[in-house]
């Protein structure tokens, strides 16, 4: 009997839980000060406060911005068991943040090779930045 990871050079399956805390526990989440306060395969939701990360106009750097996007975006592209990288992304800044800004990321599309995500960034109620994302996949 073969095991993942043992027998055929394939890694072993990795949970979603493990999986939070390598992203939770990145030295570039923990720079940003970026939180998961959901994820799944497919979906997660990421907080960042935008103190610290704001730009001489007094409100959130769009590269701040499109950090926390991206976040939500790799979480919810590698929650499963197979590991995906970005290939194409795209962001469109809606209005400007000053507070606490949530990420929500969604799986929108697959063809079983890519996946599709879209990413809303709110400040409460209010939309930010929406962000499109496409991962390939790059192992089983």
């Amino acid at each position: 009997m073969t095991r993942p990871g043992k027998d055929r050079n394939e890694p072993a399956p990795v949970s979603v839980a493990d999986r939070i805390t390598e992203f939770e526990e990145s030295g570039f989440g923990r720079l940003l000060g970026l939180h998961i306060t959901e994820a799944r395969d497919g979906y997660a939701r990421v907080e960042m406060d935008c103190e610290g990360k704001c730009n001489p106009h007094g409100v959130a750097h769009g590269g701040a911005i499109f950090a926390l996007a991206d976040h939500a975006f790799g979480i919810a592209s590698n929650c499963g068991n197979v590991h995906r990288t970005a290939v194409s992304v795209h962001i469109q800044y809606v209005a400007p943040a000053k507070g606490r800004l949530v990420a929500v990321a969604e799986r929108v599309g697959s063809n079983g090779t890519c996946e599709t995500h879209r990413v809303t960034v709110y400040e409460g109620e209010r939309i930010i930045a929406v962000f499109d994302g496409v991962a390939f996949r790059v192992s089983p």
